[in-house]
């Protein structure tokens, strides 16, 4: 065969290969030739809807890859997310309302639940109300977390500032060593490291977050802007496949069933199956985006500007996408 002939032959087969692979929208799934879709989240319960979808294989029916990986807090979720590295997100509002703040690239695509978090405190301290938090130590996830946020706003409304207590960052499985070994005399954290702190009998709730703000947001499910534009229909099946996973989670702990949702939660936060049931009963799980959550979400995030953690609010056509 003439190698002219031979040359243009194998340049069309190549064109044809390219092209159809792009069709089927793998080239440029995350960087071209990778159509594995990474989810950013956190060791909590927070995330339940993640962790069922995952089990129940949900994501491999819509035939779509992921890769779920574990960050520390959400602020280092957040700057993932910034850098590229991770495409969707189960975070707390108050680092994605930081990030798009300083206009990083990420809308709310669904809510996942609200309220959720607690400050615990050893009853060797001496804590028993607000007052006498000023010059104890107390852990939080770190500053951009949603904790921290509540802890200041609960401070502020005790006529204190985060400047009287020694205030630390940690990360949340370690908090509760920290407790036992009384490096700290508190943490303000999340579920389900409150229940597990508080079945500790040298540890009392001081406060849980639904009487510090009642139903405040609390996690969502966020993506970047460039995930939605070049997987828009991925995105919807994913925004389905958080609700089709909220609905299974709410079934079965309004039947009684919370242990049918606690084996599908991974072992690293499972520490014990009774205290997880406890802990999947004590917050609402919500998916969606009606204008009642973005109205608590404009009203948390005035909060936000008046303790100082956000300059201005952010603008709601900036922080949603909804299909």
């Amino acid at each position: 065969m003439n190698k002219k002939i031979t040359f243009v032959l194998v340049l069309a087969l190549a064109a044809f290969l390219v092209m159809g692979a792009a069709s089927a929208g793998f080239l440029d799934f995350l960087g071209g030739g990778d159509n594995t879709v990474k989810i950013g989240y956190l060791p909590s319960d927070h995330d339940a809807a993640l962790f069922v979808a995952d089990q129940q294989g949900l994501y491999a029916k819509k035939n779509i890859s992921t890769e779920l990986v574990q960050f520390n807090n959400g602020g280092d979720l957040m700057t993932a997310m910034a850098s590229g590295e991770v495409d969707v997100g189960y975070v707390g509002i108050a680092p994605v309302l930081s990030s798009v703040a300083k206009g990083v690239p990420v809308k709310v695509i669904s809510s996942a639940q609200t309220e959720g978090s607690g400050i615990v405190v050893t009853k060797d301290s001496g804590i028993t109300s607000a007052a006498d938090l000023k010059g104890k130590s107390i852990a939080t996830p770190g500053e951009a977390s949603i904790q921290y946020v509540l802890l200041s706003y609960y401070l502020k409304q005790n006529g204190l500032t985060t400047k009287d207590l020694n205030i630390s960052a940690m990360k949340v499985p370690s908090m509760n060593d920290a407790l036992k070994t009384k490096q700290i005399d508190g943490i303000i954290t999340f579920q389900p490291y409150v229940s597990i702190a508080a079945n500790d009998t040298n540890n009392v709730v001081l406060e849980n977050s639904s009487g510090i703000l009642p139903n405040h947001p609390c996690c969502v499910v966020v993506a970047s802007d460039d995930f939605i534009k070049n997987h828009e229909n991925e995105t919807k099946d994913i925004i389905a496949i958080h609700e089709n996973a909220t609905k299974f989670i709410n079934s079965n702990i309004k039947s009684g069933n919370s242990s049918a949702v606690v084996k599908l939660l991974p072992k690293d936060i499972v520490s014990d199956a009774d205290l997880e049931a406890l802990s999947l009963q004590s917050f609402p799980f919500i998916s969606g985006i009606d204008d009642s959550f973005k109205s608590d979400v404009d009203a948390f995030q005035k909060l936000e500007v008046e303790i100082g953690i956000l300059n201005n609010t952010v603008p709601q056509d900036k922080l949603y996408w909804t299909a």
